[in-house]
């Protein structure tokens, strides 16, 4: 499968976080299960922000909207790079990797493996904090959410779900 096709074809959350889940599988040969995926405002700072976490408690992987929402304004082709490398990152935690910078490692080894060094994927990987000024707002000080209320992506874990209508 050519990955870097398949994420440039990409037009949905489930379909990035299904290439997220094939390229986890090949390169570790472990897959998660029941997993489910919301989008929320999680807040910003100038300096920073939330990208996304993995809920062990509820197995849920939930995506900061506020970031996404500033590549749109300032790099809208940085877009499903972004999201793919959050996604991947997160569904990494989901599989077992609770170590943050062990887990930073292993996503930046994974997208070097399929999309190769100079990859948008492979660079975000490397070293995010080179596109800050495309993810953080202006603004000094700290964000607030504006809306807690968490959307849940339709369509996440389509291979385990089929049963359901």
């Amino acid at each position: 499968m050519n990955f870097e096709k398949e994420l440039e074809k990409a037009k949905t959350f489930a379909d990035m976080f299904e290439i997220a889940k094939e390229i986890t599988r090949q390169y570790l040969g472990m897959e998660q299960y029941g997993l489910m995926v919301g989008v929320t405002d999680l807040g910003a700072h100038s300096q920073g922000f939330i990208g996304a976490f993995y809920s062990l408690n509820s197995n849920m992987i939930i995506i900061n909207k506020r970031p996404l929402a500033r590549i749109l304004q300032t790099n809208p082709s940085l877009y499903n790079y972004y999201l793919f490398h959050v996604m991947l990152h997160e569904y990494i935690h989901s599989i077992g990797s609770y170590d943050e910078s062990q887990t930073r490692q292993l996503v930046y080894e994974i997208s070097e493996h399929y999309f190769g060094a100079n990859h948008m994927v492979t660079q975000l990987a490397l070293n995010i904090g080179k596109f800050m000024p495309n993810l953080t707002y202006p603004i000094q000080g700290f964000q607030p959410p504006q809306d807690i209320n968490i959307e849940f992506v339709k369509g996440i874990d389509r291979k385990n779900t089929n049963y359901i209508n």
